[in-house]
């Protein structure tokens, strides 16, 4: 999996491609909220549910139909005060929640991601495997090991992210400059 730190980064750069002008602070909050919800799962390890399983690690809850339920149910949950559409929110949540299982497929470790779960429980990775595999734990997470995913991620996730976020930037100042 790749970390929290870069699920948060990853949804913030999509968010910030879709984001209406003046997002509120809870557009924000739930699109992190939704990025690293999915690793959720890994309580399972402590009641018996092996990775492998429909509910283990990486498994339902990294699935398209969930990010697809809970960005539906939630976008229509959330106020948005005239600020924002129902179908432009769905669109950040589904991203935001949906990337957490694309970044995970993009890690050199672990059983692959059950996109398609609960109709097909096969585990995908991407044929390009860059990102180092984060532990799973805290404690785990601050040693050497990661500190080499968090280099690995600040290569192939932040600074991507970071060039995306001034490309939206640079385009809604063009655009407001012609306007």
């Amino acid at each position: 999996m790749a970390s929290a730190f870069s699920h948060v980064i990853v949804a913030t750069a999509v968010g910030k491609l879709v984001q209406p002008q003046g997002a509120p602070w809870w557009y924000w909050l739930a699109g992190a909220t939704l990025s690293v919800l999915p690793d959720l799962d890994v309580i399972g390890f402590r009641f018996g549910i092996r990775y492998e399983d429909l509910l283990g690690h990486r498994g339902l809850s990294h699935s398209l139909l969930t990010a697809v339920l809970f960005a539906g149910v939630i976008s229509l949950a959330l106020p948005r005060q005239n600020v924002i559409s129902a179908s432009r929110l769905f669109v950040f949540l589904l991203l935001a929640m949906a990337s957490h299982g694309v970044l995970d497929a993009l890690t050199n470790g672990g059983l692959g991601v059950a996109f398609f779960s609960p109709f097909n429980n096969a585990r995908y990775f991407f044929p390009f495997n860059p990102i180092e595999v984060s532990p799973i734990g805290v404690g785990r997470f601050f040693s050497q090991r990661g500190i080499a995913v968090i280099v690995s991620e600040v290569k192939w996730l932040w600074l991507p992210s970071a060039v995306l976020v001034a490309l939206a930037i640079l385009v809604r100042r063009l655009k407001g400059s012609r306007g």
